[in-house]
């Protein structure tokens, strides 16, 4: 599965009429590449950012005002984050539209949608992170949401045991940040990408 995942990435063979510009833009991999320098970017963050109550929102203020480059890193990873989240919505509608949810690529696209619940998961647990006041209400209010759904008591009290912003709850939306949701993404892509392989999408050539 990995091999057929490196050889999806890097193909031995590219027709030239599939390097035109297309109505799909290749937003597959446009999402993919976005994907992966929000990884190379949050890397670089956690080397200034501590999971602290009290020190979250102050190392996200050393990082912008005292570090060479701080400020281009965080809005480059913010911006990352919006362009992941719109291109695998335009990848969904794509699929949507020309019907590429049809057999035999069923299980190809409910791996994709929930490729896209874990894309808006990840955005939502990082935007607690900078604890500023803006992060703070958005999280309060995506908690109140929660509550309104069926188990919703139940996800809110493991996400948030004490309070949003609390000790708590930081560490463990840092955790689903930084190491579960990524890691649950990836492996979700591997196997996209493998399926696509397999089943030979568009590109019979593979």
């Amino acid at each position: 599965m990995f091999k057929d995942f490196l050889k999806h990435l890097f193909p031995r063979v590219v027709l030239q009429r599939n390097l035109r510009i297309s109505y799909t833009f290749c937003l597959g991999g446009l999402a993919f590449t976005a994907l992966l320098l929000l990884a190379l970017s949050g890397l670089l963050l956690m080397f200034y950012y501590r999971p602290g109550a009290t020190e979250a929102y102050n190392s996200i203020i050393f990082l912008e005002a005292s570090v060479h480059g701080g400020k281009y890193l965080r809005s480059l990873h913010r911006m990352a984050s919006h362009a992941l989240l719109i291109l695998i919505m335009l990848h969904t509608l794509r699929v949507v539209l020309t019907g590429a949810f049809a057999p035999p690529r069923q299980r190809n696209w409910i791996i994709g949608a929930c490729l896209l619940g874990l894309a808006a998961f990840e955005a939502y647990t990082g935007y607690l992170l900078p604890m500023d006041q803006l992060a703070l209400w958005a999280t309060q209010t995506g908690m109140t949401l929660l509550e309104a759904a069926p188990l919703g008591e139940f996800f809110r009290d493991i996400l948030v045991p004490d309070s949003v912003g609390g000790p708590l709850s930081l560490i463990r939306f840092y955790v689903l940040h930084i190491v579960l949701l990524p890691a649950v993404t990836f492996c979700f892509c591997l196997l996209h990408f493998y399926l696509v392989r397999k089943q030979k999408g568009l590109l019979p050539y593979l």
